[in-house]
């Protein structure tokens, strides 16, 4: 091959790297905080336990047991008290947003009713901060009760800064600025490592039914 062409073949290569690079921070727009984040984050790999795989063999040590408080200021380790066997639908929240935040808090609200009683005593609604230095449990507190989700299935989760990055870091969350966090729910059936991300705006129906899925095997544990 002559040198021309050795250095048009390289070029080629250069944009298709190029283009699957601006495809994946395309992707990570899609599914950015509406209204907050100015530019894309760099995308980041799903962690083991959130593939498509199976998840990773050893949850504790992934999701590890850092410390957090819940919205009533109970200390809790959030491996083994808020996911270890449970059915769980995660999202994360900042309390002064004005826009996602509230609205997806609704829609969960929604998506808990269409579950019925039976249903939705078997999943918990997990929202994390990602603005732990002003989200306080008391700030919390009154969000959940604002929006009519206080309750022993609805965890409203903050904590020491660093603690919190690193549970958002390990559900794929950690960002440089609270208004830059991915509004996507994640769905997760702990016990048998199986997890999904869903789009916020899917209809509350169709994410109770998806969350019946992952419940139902919890009857032959």
């Amino acid at each position: 091959m002559s040198q021309a062409n050795s250095r048009r073949a390289g070029m080629r290569g250069f944009d298709w790297l190029v283009l699957g690079g601006c495809l994946w921070i395309l992707a990570a727009v899609a599914f950015a905080h509406e209204g907050h984040a100015p530019q894309a984050p760099e995308p980041q790999p799903a962690p083991p336990a959130m593939s498509s795989g199976g998840g990773t063999r050893d949850a504790q040590a992934w999701f590890t047991d850092t410390l957090v408080r819940d919205q009533n200021g109970r200390e809790l380790r959030f491996y083994s008290d808020v996911l270890e066997g449970r059915v769980v639908l995660l999202n994360v929240i900042f309390t002064h947003c004005t826009d996602a935040c509230p609205l997806i808090t609704r829609k969960l609200r929604e998506v808990r009713e269409a579950m019925g009683p039976q249903l939705a005593s078997q999943v918990t609604f997990v929202s994390i901060s990602s603005d732990p230095l002003n989200d306080t449990p008391q700030v919390l507190k009154a969000f959940a009760e604002k929006h009519g989700v206080d309750g022993p299935n609805w965890l409203f989760l903050s904590g020491d800064k660093a603690n919190v990055d690193l549970v958002l870091g390990r559900i794929g969350q950690f960002l440089p600025s609270p208004e830059q966090h991915s509004t996507q729910l994640i769905a997760g059936d702990v016990a048998g490592k199986r997890w999904s991300k869903i789009r916020p705006d899917a209809p509350p129906v169709a994410i109770a039914q998806r969350m019946q899925l992952l419940a139902q095997p919890l009857a032959g544990r």
